[in-house]
């Protein structure tokens, strides 16, 4: 490099570090997600996708994806739901973080919110010498939530039928 070459280089960092530019704030480099991403799970199923559906219904709107290189069919939009299929209809979704139910339980909330949120809730416990996580059984009619917990938070949801819920938990079989 020549003496030329080096004080133009100089003169290009000591400009840069009397200009103020820096590293910039947290803040101002993070973009929080809108709330309209949020993804709300209820009891009839999400926005789009109602239990019930039929895979080909779902495929003909566009909303059941096969083309994604996953365990199984995901839905377009909705990057952290899977859904479960038996006899071609939607029976459940399993879903995680930042999916929520609408009283705002999601994957990382405390069991304590859970059981305050829905009183009736019923224990489910894995079978000793697994590593399946204990549940918690909220049902209503024939819907229910499945919320798989560590004993302190919640660390996935199941939203659908409540049988196939409860016949999930009790076979351990998840979305892949």
């Amino acid at each position: 490099m020549n003496l030329r070459q080096f004080g133009f280089i100089a003169t290009l960092l000591f400009a840069a570090a009397i200009s103020g530019s820096g590293p910039m704030p947290p803040d101002t480099i993070a973009v929080p997600a809108p709330v309209a991403s949020i993804t709300v799970v209820d009891l009839d199923g999400l926005a789009d996708v109602d239990f019930g559906d039929t895979e080909s219904e779902l495929t003909r709107r566009g909303i059941l994806r096969t083309d994604v290189d996953a365990c199984g069919p995901t839905l377009a939009g909705h990057d952290m739901v899977s859904p479960i299929f038996i006899d071609n209809r939607l029976v459940l979704l399993w879903a995680g973080d930042p999916v929520r139910t609408p009283e705002g339980v999601t994957a990382g909330s405390p069991i304590a919110e859970v059981k305050a949120n829905y009183p009736q809730v019923r224990a489910l416990h894995a079978p000793r010498g697994t590593h399946r996580f204990d549940g918690l059984l909220a049902r209503d009619g024939d819907r229910a939530y499945l919320f798989l917990h560590d004993g302190r938070t919640v660390r996935k949801i199941i939203a659908g039928y409540a049988d196939w819920a409860h016949r999930l938990f009790v076979e351990g079989y998840g979305p892949c």
